[in-house]
């Protein structure tokens, strides 16, 4: 593409790479990251558990693990839309 054209995405071709471009995200909503690593550290407590359940069904115990598992993901996305929403009205000064 020649100089003098255009670009169609502008945003696509800057210099940035992935890296920064994922720590853009990640500051930008910092309770997403929060919720997946929380989601996948009850996923693993879960799978490691899941021998000694003792005398607990294991459909039972799969059922307990995906409650806690979609809670703690629920309960991050909350947290940040919440702070997403302190961020833009409460600290964000009037215009």
């Amino acid at each position: 593409m020649s100089p003098s054209q255009e670009s169609v995405f502008p945003e696509y071709e800057t210099e940035t790479s992935q890296t920064s471009k994922l720590i853009k995200k990640f500051k930008e909503t910092p309770f997403v990251p929060i919720g997946m690593g929380g989601f996948a550290a009850v996923v693993a407590y879960g799978l490691y558990k899941l021998k000694h359940r003792g005398d607990m069904k294991m459909s039972l115990h799969l059922i307990h693990m995906r409650v806690a598992a979609q809670g703690f993901a629920v309960g991050a996305l909350t947290c940040g839309v919440l702070y997403s929403m302190f961020r833009d009205y409460v600290i964000k000064p009037k215009e």
